[in-house]
């Protein structure tokens, strides 16, 4: 369904680059390629065929030859000898033989390409090998023979038509001269920006005045303004001063927000006017700036101030960078960033650039094209000002567009607006504190561990290697499929889009419960990611400067309202292995201080408690039980004090596969049981709790009618493939629909949670320090005499972000380093 979708764009696309566009019904496209480059010989014209099918290596000589722009392969006479051991005159003989599953072609049963280019070397051709069929010994020799019956067809099958008669000629084929408008038209619509850019470059670039004004018309009015002197930005300083909102944008010397300086800012308050002030552009021959000093510290009261109100893209980052020059950021009203992701998470990516040219039909100036690509890229300081003027004042004023198109469809929204008001922009600032605040890292620990993980790697890697009877690349999934599948003969669980075996780590796991091979690669893979992302790594993210990590929190990234973290991903240490914890517990506190984590207890069962409202949840809640031991005694008809560890394991199972929809197949190869009996567990399951499955059964409909469904905070999460035809893809959507209104929710509550203890922390103006949000968890830095009381509020908040059904429980842990905490 995904594909045929897309193919009428893509014909109108073709149609508009002047290409011309050859579909004729019943007939194969193979035969008309080769038929229209026999035509073309006759002309005296050589002919280059794009195409990666092997059948087309038919009709290749001296004045056709194939490129598989895929590969990057030429295929002429010698390529052709080269890649299949045989001259294209017998590739059609070569292709009978070995057969082809695609086509439905059977070929001769265990005949490969190299046993068919071997015979047809030593015989020349296919009727050459069928006479001496009665010499070829083995059973391949038995089964050329019990084939013969059916290789003319075969023969027949894999023959290209050279011969067709075509309503056009090569002369029809030149192509014309592209419809630009029509092209611009299904870039926008379909954000093929790459394309788009091409496109304005290449018109821009056109001579005479057509191709100007076609690239002037896709930008809007603008008049942008370069502050080099002291009047000119008093005058903007007035305007700001007396505006209700004006929109900022900082040009700095790196993205890392800690090390961040900045070059120039700039500043829109109306769409089309904007300017910007260059500060430390510092390449040869550049005009006298401002002072940095001078210009921050005129602007310190107007950003320092609650009013006006700051608009921004992404501001988090742009308040770390102006806490680097001593700037507390304040008035801080809107982030159009935030905006769109509480407007419609799966949307769009939400960087400035791509919300422009989807919402505002805007082909925005991107960095590289003022700063350059690759190892090629000079610091924005070292752009000129003229462009970088351009670019920054083009930031600033977007920005405001976007607020400005976005603000008014939030206020159509009065949950999505509260959300966006309540929650999502007082994060902001608590998230840049966050983040500046810093985790204290142990990297003598990290080391010592780095170098255990070494010596274990290669230990491992020599038990791999004994297993699989030879050396090989670990890291090398052809090596991996060629020794699993080739060698050792395991059954092929699933295959990559070539059709080649998988080596994925989920089909490895799947074959792991029964070899011992997958298993240890497994390990191997597991404990190399470890030391590469985690030991090995994070002793060089310490900064020079606090001497601790700062990793990124963002806000716009996960579907759900979920935070995700990068550099590090703190999000991605385990928490259940040993080599996990050792990690964690490098994570340590500063001296007098020690580490507080504090995590909510089986929050998403709680909230599936709260929103299906079953009467069995809700009492094993309320009295504080064991849920996966109630869970288990239920459907087992037992006693709780009866049920063994397995029992509660697989009730576990059950309790939170069902929150991510699994189904019994799902919960089968979990647990390692049979479908049947875990089809009779989700049962019993659900005859126990019946109004969950009314609740996932009511969830998936409403997802259906509306496409979207909600958290108990409004958050919405839309769901465009619920209605699709393609059964995985509308199954994935139903899976989601059941799961996202609770780890959507679990999200909402632990961001009021944070803000709730910020506001504490800051009116108390402790020695508490929140440094981490990871999944359900919050982590603190806590002087030793503050732990007790911070216990008690942290929990306080924690527990009352949320009023639900059943009451919300968190546990809090205190130790020397998080694993100790945790």
């Amino acid at each position: 369904e995904d594909l045929v979708q897309q193919i009428p764009p893509i014909h109108e696309i073709i149609r508009a680059l002047g290409i011309p566009l050859i579909i004729i019904d019943g007939v194969e496209a193979d035969d008309v390629i080769a038929t229209l480059a026999k035509q073309a010989e006759t002309h005296g014209l050589k002919t280059t065929i794009s195409s990666g099918d092997k059948d087309l290596a038919q009709v290749v000589n001296g004045n056709i030859t194939i490129i598989n722009t895929m590969s990057d392969l030429t295929l002429d006479p010698r390529g052709v000898k080269e890649k299949y051991g045989v001259n294209p005159e017998q590739i059609i003989d070569y292709l009978t033989l070995v057969g082809d599953s695609v086509d439905n072609v059977p070929g001769v049963p265990k005949v490969g390409p190299k046993t068919a280019a071997k015979w047809l070397k030593e015989y020349g051709s296919l009727d050459a090998v069928i006479k001496h069929a009665d010499e070829i010994k083995g059973k391949v020799g038995e089964n050329l023979r019990s084939s013969l019956a059916q290789l003319p067809l075969s023969k027949q099958l894999v023959t290209l038509k050279t011969d067709l008669k075509l309503d056009l000629s090569p002369e029809d084929l030149i192509p014309s001269d592209p419809d630009i408008d029509t092209l611009r038209e299904q870039y926008r619509r379909w954000e093929f920006r790459g394309l788009l850019n091409n496109l304005e470059d290449m018109t821009a670039s056109a001579p005479g005045a057509a191709g100007i004004q076609q690239r002037q018309q896709q930008q809007p009015e603008r008049e942008y303004s370069t502050l080099l002197g002291k009047d000119e930005l008093e005058k903007w300083l007035s305007k700001l001063k007396e505006a209700e909102l004006f929109c900022f944008d900082t040009e700095t010397t790196s993205l890392d927000y800690m090390q961040a300086e900045i070059v120039g800012i700039s500043f829109a308050m109306e769409p089309g006017k904007a300017a910007y002030v260059p500060l430390a552009h510092d390449y040869p021959g550049a005009p006298d700036q401002l002072p940095r000093d001078f210009v921050l510290e005129k602007l310190r009261p107007l950003l320092e101030s609650d009013t006006p109100g700051k608009i921004g893209h992404n501001l988090k980052y742009d308040m770390s960078v102006l806490a680097n020059h001593g700037i507390a950021l304040a008035g801080i009203s809107h982030d159009s960033m935030l905006q769109s992701y509480v407007l419609d998470s799966t949307a769009s990516r939400h960087d400035m650039d791509s919300l422009a040219l989807k919402y505002l039909d805007i082909t925005t100036i991107h960095y590289e094209d003022v700063a350059g690509k690759g190892a090629k890229q000079i610091p924005f300081s070292q752009v000129a000002i003229d462009e970088a003027s351009t670019y920054a004042a083009e930031d600033a004023d977007v920005t405001l567009r976007l607020h400005r198109y976005f603000w008014p469809r939030l206020g159509a929204e009065p949950g999505l607006r509260t959300l966006y008001e309540t929650i999502e922009m007082p994060l902001l600032g608590i998230l840049s504190r966050m983040e500046r605040n810093g985790v204290l890292i142990d990297a003598g620990l990290l080391k010592q561990h780095s170098s255990e993980l070494s010596r274990q790697l290669l230990d491992i890697e020599k038990e791999i290697h004994n297993l699989a009877g030879q050396p090989f690349n670990i890291g090398s999934p052809k090596q991996i499929q060629e020794i699993l599948y080739d060698k050792m003969d395991l059954p092929i669980l699933a295959k990559t889009a070539k059709g080649q075996p998988s080596t994925a780590e989920s089909v490895l796991q799947e074959l792991a419960a029964d070899y011992e091979l997958p298993r240890m690669i497994l390990e191997y893979r597991g404990m190399s990611k470890l030391k590469s992302t985690y030991t090995d790594r994070l002793p060089k993210q310490i900064n020079s400067a606090t001497g601790r990590v700062h990793a990124s929190f963002h806000q716009a990234v996960a579907s759900t309202g979920r935070l995700s973290s990068s550099d590090p991903n703190l999000q991605n240490i385990p928490v259940r292995t040993a080599e996990g914890r050792r990690i964690r517990q490098a994570f340590i506190a500063a001296a007098g201080n020690r580490i507080l984590a504090a995590d909510y207890s089986q929050i998403e069962l709680r909230i599936m408690a709260h929103l299906s409202g079953d009467r069995g949840l809700l009492d094993a809640f309320a009295a504080k039980q064991d849920i996966h031991r109630i869970t288990a005694a239920d459907i087992l008809s037992i006693p709780p004090d009866e049920v063994t560890p397995d029992q509660r394991r697989a009730a576990k199972a059950i309790n939170f596969g069902l929150i991510y929809g699994m189904s019994p197949f799902g919960l089968a190869k979990q647990l390692g049981i049979d479908r049947s009996e875990a089809k009779q567990y989700v049962d019993r399951y659900f005859a126990r709790y019946p109004s969950v499955k009314e609740y996932m059964d009511r969830i998936r409909a409403t997802a259906r009618e509306q496409g979207y469904v909600e958290t108990v905070f409004k958050r919405r999460l839309y769901l465009p493939e619920i209605r699709s035809r393609n059964a995985a893809r509308r199954q994935y959507a139903e899976r989601t629909a059941i799961n996202a209104p609770m780890q959507g929710t679990a999200a909402d509550i632990i961001k009021r949670a944070m803000i709730a203890i910020d506001e504490h922390l800051l009116k108390q103006q402790t020695g508490i320090k929140l440094i981490m949000q990871v999944h359900d968890e919050l982590v603190f830095e806590a002087a030793e005499d503050l732990i007790e009381t911070g216990v008690t509020e942290i929990r306080r908040h924690m527990e009352g972000a949320a009023e639900l059904a059943v009451p919300l429980q968190v546990d809090i842990g205190v130790g020397d380093n998080w694993d100790e905490a945790h």
